[in-house]
This record gives C-alpha cells, sequence and structure tokens, in this order.
C-alpha cells in the first residue's frame, strides 16, 4: 500500500481519495485540480486561488525557476510558498515539457530534483522523455528505457519528506504504458503522471488517450495515484476519473482567457460569438457579455480567467458528488454528447468495462439506461460473469412475462434488457432495478441474448427455454441453437 494516498469512495475506476503531502502538512482530495503557475504571469494570484476558489494544490515549472537569475535567488531566498503566497501543496515540474518543445535542456534528473528539494516543492518531477504519440516503436521503446532509468536515479536522490513523481510513458503502444506503469510501480516513487497525452488532446484523440490511460492503470497497482499531465479542459474530466485519473493540471483557464475563450463544459466558445452567458459564478452574473467585452484588455483578460476556474473547479466538485452518488458513468454519457471524439473517449472507456468492473461498486442507488452505450457498462459485465455461479436446475423458462402457473418446467426466471436472465429472487437488487425505455433499443437485447448465451454455454445440460417479446432475428441469432424460443408476442 501507499502510504501518501488513500481511497474513500469509488464509482467505475472513478475514485474520492485523500492525498497525504508531508512536507506541506496538508491532504488534498481527489479528484483534484492544480491549476498552473507560470512564475513570469499572475493571471489569477496563487493566494486567490486557494481563497476564492478552493485550490488544495498547485503546480509551477521548476526549470523556468531554475533558468532565470532573480526567479532561482527568490525562490531559494524565500521559498515556493513564501514566493507564490500559496498555503496548499505545489507541485514542481522538471523541464521535461521544455525538452518535448525544444530538443534539449541543461539539467540532469539529479540537479533539477535537488533543486525542486532546495526550493521547498512538496511534489517533485524528474526528467522524463516525453516521446509523443505514433512514433516508431523503436523509437518508444529507446525513450521509455531512458525515463526509467532516470526513476531508478531518482530513487537514489535524497529528498526527505518531499514526494517524487514517477512518469509513465510509452506513447501510444499500450503495451509500453503497461510496461511502464508496472516498473514505475516497482519503484518506491509516489505519484503516476500518465505523460507525454496532450498531444493526444490536442487533436481531439480521447480514444487514445483512454486507451493510454488503461494500459498505464494495468501496470500499476490500484492504490497509485495517477495524474494526467496536461489535462485542462473540464469537459474531459468526468472521462478521465473514470478511467481512473486522479489529478489534473490545468492552464487551460489563463491561456483561453488570454485568447477571448470561454469555457463550458460543452466546449470552448468565443467570447465575441457570445449574447447570453450560460453561467451563474460572480463573474457572469457580474457582467453582460457586451459589458466583459468593453473591459480593459487585462482586467477582462483576469475576469475570463476567474471565469473558466470557477467552471473548471465546479466541474471537479460535480465529478465527486457523482461518484459518490455512483452514477459517474451517465455523468460520462452526458459529456460524452458534447462533441463527437468525446463520445469516441466513452466507447473506448467501455472497451475497459472489464477492468473497470473491479473496482465499480456491487450496490449503487440507480441504474438508468440513457443510450445503447449503457449495454456496455461495467455492471452488465459482472451481472454475466456471475451468472456462471448461478445453480441452474435441469428445466428452466426464462422470460420477459410473468411466472408460468403450470409445472412444466423447474423454475422460471426473469430475463431483462440488457442484463439478461436471473433468479426473479434477485429482481429487487442492483443493478437488476435499472431504469430502462419502454423502447428498449437492439444494443440491450444484443446484451440480454448475450447473457443467456452465457448462461447456456456453463451449463450445457440444462433444457433452457426463452420466452422473449418479439426478439429480432439478428438478436436471437446470438442465443445458442439448442435453446427453445417463444415469442410472446405471437400469442
Amino acid at each position: 500500500m501507499r502510504e501518501c494516498f488513500e481511497i474513500r469512495d469509488t464509482d467505475a475506476g472513478g475514485r474520492i481519495g485523500e492525498l497525504s503531502v508531508p512536507r506541506a502538512d496538508v491532504t488534498v482530495e481527489t479528484p483534484a485540480l492544480l491549476p498552473v503557475i507560470n512564475p513570469n504571469l499572475d493571471t489569477i494570484s496563487p493566494r486567490r486561488l486557494a481563497d476564492e476558489f478552493g485550490a488544495e494544490i498547485l503546480i509551477t515549472n521548476s526549470y523556468i525557476i531554475h533558468g532565470d537569475d532573480d526567479l532561482r535567488e527568490r525562490a531559494l531566498a524565500d521559498g515556493l510558498h513564501d514566493m507564490l503566497d500559496f498555503p496548499g501543496a505545489i507541485m514542481t515540474d522538471s523541464g521535461s515539457f521544455q525538452l518535448s518543445e525544444y530538443g534539449e535542456i541543461s539539467v540532469t534528473t539529479e540537479e533539477i530534483l535537488a533543486f525542486q528539494h532546495e526550493i521547498g516543492s512538496d511534489i517533485a518531477t524528474p526528467v522524463d522523455i516525453p516521446t509523443p504519440p505514433d512514433v516508431p516503436r523503436e523509437q518508444a521503446e529507446r525513450e521509455l528505457e531512458t525515463t526509467q532509468e532516470r526513476l531508478e536515479i531518482a530513487e537514489d536522490v535524497d529528498t526527505g519528506e518531499m514526494l517524487v513523481s514517477a512518469p509513465v510513458q510509452g506513447s501510444t503502444y499500450p503495451d509500453l504504458r503497461e510496461r511502464a506503469g508496472r516498473h514505475a510501480e516497482g519503484t518506491d516513487l509516489d505519484v503516476f503522471p500518465v505523460g507525454a497525452v496532450v498531444p493526444l488532446m490536442n487533436d481531439y484523440r480521447y480514444d487514445d488517450m483512454i486507451d493510454a490511460v488503461a494500459a498505464a492503470k494495468r501496470g500499476l497497482g490500484a492504490d497509485a495515484p495517477v495524474h494526467l499531465f496536461g489535462a485542462g479542459h473540464p469537459m474531459m474530466f468526468a472521462l478521465a476519473v473514470a478511467m481512473g485519473c486522479d489529478l489534473f493540471d490545468s492552464a487551460a483557464y489563463a491561456l483561453y482567457a488570454r485568447d477571448d475563450r470561454y469555457l463550458t463544459v460543452r466546449g470552448t466558445r468565443a467570447l465575441e460569438d457570445i449574447d447570453y452567458f450560460p453561467c451563474s459564478c460572480a463573474v457572469c452574473t457580474d457582467h453582460s457579455p457586451d459589458e466583459l467585452r468593453a473591459l480593459p484588455d487585462d482586467e477582462r483578460e483576469s475576469e475570463l480567467a476567474a471565469h473558466n476556474l470557477h467552471v473548471t473547479f465546479a466541474e471537479i466538485r460535480r465529478i465527486k458528488q457523482a461518484i459518490r452518488a455512483g452514477n459517474l458513468i451517465e455523468l460520462v454519457e452526458q459529456r460524452a454528447r458534447a462533441h463527437p471524439t468525446m463520445l469516441d473517449g466513452y466507447r473506448t472507456l467501455l472497451d475497459h468495462a472489464a477492468q473497470l468492473e473491479r473496482s465499480d461498486p456491487v450496490s449503487k442507488g440507480s441504474f438508468f439506461y440513457t443510450s445503447h452505450e449503457s449495454a456496455r457498462r461495467p455492471e452488465v459485465v459482472r451481472h454475466h460473469e456471475r451468472l456462471e455461479r448461478l445453480s441452474v436446475p435441469d428445466s428452466l423458462l426464462l422470460t420477459e412475462g410473468d411466472a408460468p402457473r403450470g409445472d412444466e418446467y423447474d423454475e422460471s426466471w426473469r430475463v431483462e434488457p440488457p442484463f439478461g436472465p436471473f433468479p426473479r429472487a434477485l429482481s429487487k437488487s442492483y443493478p437488476l432495478t435499472a431504469e430502462v425505455p419502454d423502447r428498449t433499443d437492439r444494443a440491450a437485447l444484443a446484451a440480454a441474448a448475450d447473457g443467456v448465451a452465457r448462461l447456456v454455454n456453463v451449463n450445457p445440460n440444462a433444457e433452457i427455454t426463452l420466452a422473449h417479446d418479439g426478439w429480432p432475428a439478428a438478436v436471437l441469432e446470438r442465443v445458442p441453437d439448442d435453446v427453445a424460443l417463444v415469442d410472446l408476442t405471437a400469442a
């Protein structure tokens, strides 16, 4: 178990946790947003981030500080917390971003970790190699090997109470990501960023992003706090949390504000195109769009950045409540309808439903079937797996109708899309109490047929009859041939 991270609540792959940061003497509740602070700019002050927005942790770049004489002297003399005037935890990046952008940097892992410790960082980062997407496999393997060597170097640096992150690289090769996660898990480092995913998000490749995170998670332990480097747009937070990410760093609030961009959870709008603000934060209630556009440049940028932060932190709180209520997947599905590539990401998330099922609670409030994607949720996967444990009589009727009155069958079970068959005694158990539309779609029926097939395949000697409400021929083809079929709509 990692002593710095404790999981309190889970839903799908998402979790509410507590990240203990001993050097700062604070505990950060996750999922958590780390606003990015550029030490040369002050769009929103760190003190305001803490007092007004509730930020418990932020991130700044130690390489920029290291390379600027004035900043370096101030940081060494005063320490990061006094220099930035921030009471929470401070994470520092190492210059790996600059390495990916410009090809080289002038510090080693030992030097930058020692510097981060010296200026009072609470969570430090070694110099890894952020391999971009789609590079040749040989390059991804070579650079991953270098990153792993640097993680091993980082283990030997005396960092005291400072936590140290272990970035998980591997480009767009899931097996390399999984290998990297397994190697990072084997170190005594503390926080695990999934790196080099910003190009994927910039290109709206949320499906590939989810595959990268899923692979890293397979290598990491269940108690490893996972940081998604550079994930700044609130539109995709719920998706990433559902796959198991705990920490997000965002400069988007400031970068978008600089370009007169207004954040929403459904995307980003140009301020010039907005006639009515769809938000009730202090910025949006105190200004009309025309009034905000009329402000001087610096003031308008600051106000837009504040709005963007309000939206971003509100989404983090909304996600936590969804985890606590057990409806995170429903929130992900809502967000997935904001953009076609977000839908790709959600469908890819469901490709990993068996992986998510391991941490998904066995009981929640309600299961709402809201689209054909709902037929692939972890709860459906779990139910199909549990069919193998059920005791089946010699003669069994599976029916969407009422139990028969006669004794033609030893037992009669219910069949409910998308889950399929189950004993009637389980009818009041989660998730079989699901709210499903009366107009059942093809995906729900197909999932139910797959459940029937699973039950039949593990009970080959039982005589099983399926009584269905007019299932289409393509769905019935998924049912084994030795199952007797009764169409209830033909009676």
